[in-house]
């Protein structure tokens, strides 16, 4: 599943690259013929183009590396910290990464993520803890603490629960989104950023376990991210029984049933059953010997 890019407008992207490939259609049936030339540089090039802003837009997932726990942040209140002091030791991690003067699809994603974490049937705070950090170095604490403050209040949490808004330099920005792969790009005419719109999920250890894609995440999925990256430390006996029937499908980025987890579950069930049923006669035998 590719991410959705911002500032990208399919319809016009596909007529652009349609008519290149036409023209280039052209000229190659061209070439063919006796006496033709070679294909004009300008018309491969034309044909290979993208537009600017979708140029090196993209996420190339690190599972299982470290983030640069050292790495230098501010957060909402004008302290300075490390990464690693605002991710749980105990708990996994929802990070985004957005910027605050986005026109479009940083609050598609933060939204998207709040609708998904209202929906999870788990806690933050107590099972899991989110970070946001802004790519745009001219973000400020003071807006930081004024969209913690509005996402708190959209899901009804009080200001201290542990949703952390970051800014920093552009030097540490980036050793963070090189990290997770979070491949983005300014564009000086529009002066905004194009980015790919994805939720990383972090293992208490501080590495990648899982990319969220998009805008709208299903609660199913972010649930069972979480518990994945938590390896069985969050969430009730059931959720972790759950997890056992679903499997992450890498080519459709979602979790899917697993049938031969449901086949392991229900065998177990049945034995529990069956166990159940002759202790039960046991002790029935044993009763009716005594009373002999």
């Amino acid at each position: 599943m590719k991410p959705a890019l911002s500032h990208f407008h399919p319809r016009a992207t596909g007529l652009r690259l349609l008519t290149a490939a036409l023209v280039l259609g052209t000229a190659l049936s061209a070439s063919a013929m006796p006496g033709a030339g070679k294909v004009p540089r300008a018309i491969i090039e034309a044909q290979q183009d993208l537009p600017p802003q979708v140029k090196g837009v993209d996420v190339e997932e690190h599972l299982g590396e470290p983030l640069p726990l050292d790495a230098r942040f501010t957060d909402e209140e004008g302290r300075e910290v490390k990464l690693g002091d605002v991710l749980s030791k105990t708990k996994p991690t929802l990070l985004t990464l957005v910027y605050y003067n986005c026109p479009m699809l940083c609050n598609l994603v933060l939204n998207g993520q709040v609708k998904g974490m209202q929906e999870l049937g788990l806690e933050l705070g107590q099972d899991y803890e989110a970070v946001t950090v802004s790519i745009d170095p001219e973000d400020t604490p003071a807006e930081s603490l004024n969209r913690r403050r509005r996402h708190l209040q959209s899901m009804g949490k009080p200001e201290r629960a542990p949703w952390h808004f970051l800014t920093g330099s552009d030097a540490e920005i980036h050793r963070l989104a090189d990290a997770v792969g979070f491949k983005y790009t300014y564009d000086a005419s529009t002066k905004q950023y194009a980015h790919p719109a994805v939720v990383q999920v972090i293992t208490p250890e501080g590495s990648i376990s899982r990319y969220l894609y998009g805008t709208t995440f299903p609660p199913k999925d972010m649930k069972l991210a979480l518990l994945e990256a938590a390896g069985g430390r969050v969430g009730t006996s059931f959720d972790r029984v759950v997890m056992s029937c679903f499997k992450y499908d890498t080519a459709s980025k979602r979790y899917g049933f697993y049938i031969f987890g449901f086949i392991r579950l229900g065998g177990t069930l049945v034995f529990c059953a069956l166990a159940t049923m002759l202790i039960y006669f046991w002790r029935r035998e044993l009763k009716k010997g005594a009373a002999a």
